[in-house]
């Protein structure tokens, strides 16, 4: 299972100036009030069941980075620690050269910011210079050739600040998870559909990512044995079922097959390890089993399993990453570019078999099974759409955003998509690398995706309307 927990570093740190203490620029006083301020709202505000935060009051009397021989204690520190991601805070005109060097050691996203500096007294006197400072720190961080990521000098309590710190809060985790993802594919590409091939010794070799393959012999066992050993979590998912759907026309035998795939998949993500699933489905499973997935990948979703059907594994990728950005707390779903709009010249349905989570459904109300798929609209909203994908050893990474518009219903599970320039992005799609798989999460993170790109080398960020 992709996992969403953060454990970051904050580095508070002053610049070092030899002899008594200063009381005017680069103020020791004032760059500790900076540095107390700083770390008690980031702790307060940004704590939770799934991000911590290791601070420096174990380092010294101040609890703050000063000299640049300190740089390796505190890597040491966070690499014993195993951070996740460091976030450099620059209390006044700061050490770039410690800065830079903790970050070179510990090859982990870093966050950089500095307060924003707001008094300067009536004779001319100046305290801090933090944002003087964030400027030499970040041609070194450039030098040591560190990506890092940078909220604008602002206010702790300004929305600049709660934005800047929410996107890389995502981005942390995204780099976190890409790095180790194990995707399980549960049997083989789907035979008519080169378009979602994929290298796998190329991802193994260029990210880490590792592709486990179940054949569909040992999948229909676990199948078998799920059918046996798990009738009473098998019984909750039919009830789910009938509370959402209306499967008066399936027959017991076919429900109990259709909810029994939840566990199938969900045993066979645990036995490998894996973070999520690309599966076959529509054609030798239905053949192996006389029942075919889609349902099931609709409740898996808002189980916070991901399963992307037809054997795309970078569709996965890419579903991985959009429920990084969005820390798990919403499910991402598989809509295809299908058709445009009959009318609207702007618009695209994005439409799948039924890898839409049952959350998503725009209406409350029950409709049949279309063949073994769910059957609805996706809600109003807000989504961010994105692709990961290869071509010519090349990996690009698009992503944007769109809002919902109306539509005709169809079959299957599906929303109405309108974009700014529907005309560029067929042409995209038709001649760039891109397939027309895509997946999409609720919310605005087309910001993340961007940012994300910068971490991994080699990774082409491709904005939706460029």
């Amino acid at each position: 299972m992709l996992d969403y927990q953060l454990k970051i570093g904050l580095v508070p740190e002053r610049r070092y100036l030899p002899g008594p203490k200063r009381t005017g620029i680069f103020s020791e006083a004032v760059a500790g009030a900076n540095k107390e301020k700083a770390v008690k709202f980031i702790k307060e505000q940004f704590s939770d069941e799934k991000v911590t935060f290791l601070d420096l009051e174990w380092l010294n009397e101040e609890g703050m980075l000063v000299q640049t021989h300190e740089a390796d204690r505190v890597a040491e520190y966070f690499q014993k620690e195993k951070v996740d991601a460091i976030f450099i805070i620059n209390c006044n005109f700061g050490n770039e050269e410690a800065a830079g060097k903790i970050a070179q050691r510990m090859k982990v996203p870093t966050l950089l910011w500095g307060p924003r500096d707001r008094v300067i007294e009536p004779n001319g006197t100046r305290y801090t210079d933090t944002q003087c400072g964030l400027f030499s720190i970040s041609k070194q961080l450039k030098r040591y050739n560190v990506p890092f990521t940078y909220i604008p000098n602002c206010d702790l309590e300004s929305e600049t600040f709660r934005q800047g710190m929410n996107r890389f809060l995502s981005v942390a985790t995204m780099v976190k998870n890409f790095y180790k993802l194990r995707i399980l594919q549960v049997g083989t590409r789907v035979k008519p559909f080169k378009c979602v091939m994929a290298n796998e010794l190329e991802l193994t070799e260029k990210f880490g990512i590792d592709v486990v393959p179940v054949n569909m012999i040992d999948a229909k066992l676990k199948f078998d044995e799920v059918c046996e050993t798990k009738k009473e979590q098998i019984e909750q998912h039919i009830a789910y079922i009938h509370e959402h759907y209306d499967v008066r026309d399936q027959d017991d035998e076919t429900v109990f097959k259709m909810a029994a795939f939840v566990e199938m998949y969900k045993a066979l993500l645990e036995e490998n390890g894996c973070d999520v699933i690309a599966t076959e489905c529509w054609t030798v499973m239905n053949k192996a089993i006389g029942a075919m997935p889609c349902l099931a990948m609709s409740l898996l979703a808002d189980m916070g399993v991901i399963v992307i059907c037809e054997t795309d594994i970078h569709g996965a990728i890419t579903s991985a990453l959009l429920s990084c950005a969005a820390r798990g707390q919403k499910p991402t779903f598989f809509g295809e570019f299908t058709v445009r709009h009959p009318e609207n010249d702007q618009a695209e349905l994005l439409w799948h078999c039924g890898v839409f989570a049952t959350s998503l459904k725009k209406s409350p109300e029950k409709q049949k099974l279309a063949v073994f798929k769910p059957n609805f609209c996706a809600k109003d909203g807000h989504y961010t759409i994105a692709r990961f994908q290869a071509e010519q050893g090349k990996y690009y990474l698009l992503g944007g955003e769109f809002d919902t518009t109306t539509g005709p219903d169809t079959f299957g599970t599906w929303v109405w998509a309108e974009f700014h320039d529907l005309e560029k992005l067929e042409r995209k799609l038709v001649e760039g690398p891109y397939i027309h798989h895509m997946s999409e999460v609720e919310g605005s993170y087309a910001v993340e995706l961007k940012e994300f790109a910068k971490y991994v080398p080699g990774l082409v960020f491709d904005a939706l309307d460029s």
